[in-house]
């Protein structure tokens, strides 16, 4: 396994971004932002799609102990609704940000698009959960408290498999909406079914 670079920069105080939840149809999108040490250093830690759940709760518990600061933030299905899931997640990655209690002086964004923060410069990389550690934690973070969250809502909601599938359109997911309909948390804008597509 490639060893993930410490930071981007060698003087400035980096915040990794990254989000969970994108191509759910329920649920909200979650982001992470995570301040590491300089020098940090973790074997284990990397994206969170490359690691089992257990190693994932392992790792969210280390990288809480040892980042400088760490938030995470919520977007619901509703806001999803009105401002598409693209801007939803800039928002989720903006308001982890916001609860930052140091401000960072740079933003390390997983994937190629962002919106400016203000009075932050930010550098947008591709597949940056692989590439850079504080990129990977805030992956892992926003991949455990959703799933946490998921796994909640399963309780109030069965037949939709979400302990299962957090949301993504599995066929138990979507079987589960042709036998019991939508919930309040399902993604109106979203194609729920692929026989919506008859529709238009």
């Amino acid at each position: 396994m490639a060893t993930l670079a410490s930071s981007y920069t060698n003087d400035l105080l980096e915040a990794g971004c990254d989000e969970a939840g994108r191509g759910c149809l329920a649920g909200p999108v979650v982001a992470a932002a995570v301040i590491l040490p300089n020098e940090y250093s973790n074997n284990l830690l990397n994206d969170s799609k490359q690691l089992s759940a257990k190693k994932r709760d392992f790792l969210r518990t280390q990288i809480e102990k040892d980042a400088i600061a760490y938030a995470v933030a919520f977007v619901d299905n509703k806001e999803i609704d009105e401002v598409n899931i693209l801007n939803a997640s800039f928002l989720a990655m903006h308001r982890a940000v916001d609860q930052l209690n140091q401000k960072p002086e740079l933003l390390l964004i997983d994937g190629n698009r962002f919106k400016p923060y203000e009075g932050i410069n930010h550098e947008c990389i591709v597949k940056g959960d692989g590439k850079y550690l504080s990129i990977a934690a805030a992956s892992i973070l926003a991949k455990t408290y959703r799933d946490e969250f998921m796994t909640e809502l399963d309780a109030k909601h069965p037949g939709y498999g979400w302990s299962k599938n957090m949301g993504y359109p599995t066929k138990e997911h979507r079987n589960g909406i042709e036998k019991l309909g939508v919930t309040p948390y399902h993604r109106m804008s979203f194609q729920l079914l692929p026989t919506q597509m008859e529709l238009f």
